[in-house]
């Protein structure tokens, strides 16, 4: 029997100044397992609690993506990049005071707090630092990394709307911030970090020069 569907609110968000007490219970809902989309400098993307398994899952399975592709993350300071990572080299740390905040996702072996479904059984986890206010006030609120794919399924075209997260994923979602559209364009750009020089796994806005790395 498939679940019952679910309320699914949207409330409109300034993308600059979000709403505090908006964003309070946007983090609140992450903490207890809930499911929302946001804006992100390019697409809407699909946000739960990257360290609860249970709700990793929901991403995986309202999305149907394939249980191998791991899931990026958004953290909104560098130590909670460090509490998902086993170490982090002086050269992804140069990197970082470069390029975050913004599109620029590195790839570090992950913590034992990072739960295997959402490194899709890598041992890996992809973190970045956002650019859009919005998505780094939901990090903040929540107090805890928040998981980051593009919210549509895997086989459709990423949103840039809240509508077309809504027509997406009404009744399967919990809350979608309404932050206007997004730019859309190429994601972040990926770097794996557990090589050095990094490997380039997606090029993005961000340009890793040879001579940073």
């Amino acid at each position: 029997m498939s679940a019952s569907p679910i309320s699914t609110r949207i409330v409109k968000v300034d993308p600059v100044q979000p709403d505090p007490s908006v964003m309070g219970d946007a983090g609140a809902l992450i903490e207890t397992g809930g499911l929302i989309g946001f804006p992100t400098e390019s697409f809407y993307g699909l946000g739960a609690n990257a360290l609860d398994a249970r709700a990793v899952a929901r991403v995986f399975a309202v999305k149907g993506r394939p249980e191998a592709k791991p899931l990026l993350v958004l953290v909104d300071s560098v130590a909670m990049a460090e509490s998902l990572a086993t170490e982090i080299s002086s050269g992804t740390r140069d990197l970082m005071a470069r390029h975050w905040p913004g599109p620029l996702t590195l790839v570090l072996t992950a913590s034992g707090r990072v739960p295997s479904g959402l490194t899709g059984g890598t041992g890996t986890v992809g973190v970045r630092m956002p650019g859009h206010a919005l998505a780094r006030a939901l990090v903040a609120a929540a107090a805890r990394p928040v998981t980051a794919p593009s919210a549509n399924p895997s086989a459709a075209p990423p949103p840039t709307t809240a509508e077309a997260v809504r027509q997406y994923f009404a009744g399967r979602m919990e809350l979608i911030l309404d932050g206007g559209a997004t730019a859309g364009g190429a994601g972040s750009t990926v770097a794996d970090c557990t090589v050095w020089p990094p490997r380039i796994l997606r090029q993005g806005p961000v340009v890793v020069e040879p001579a940073c790395a």
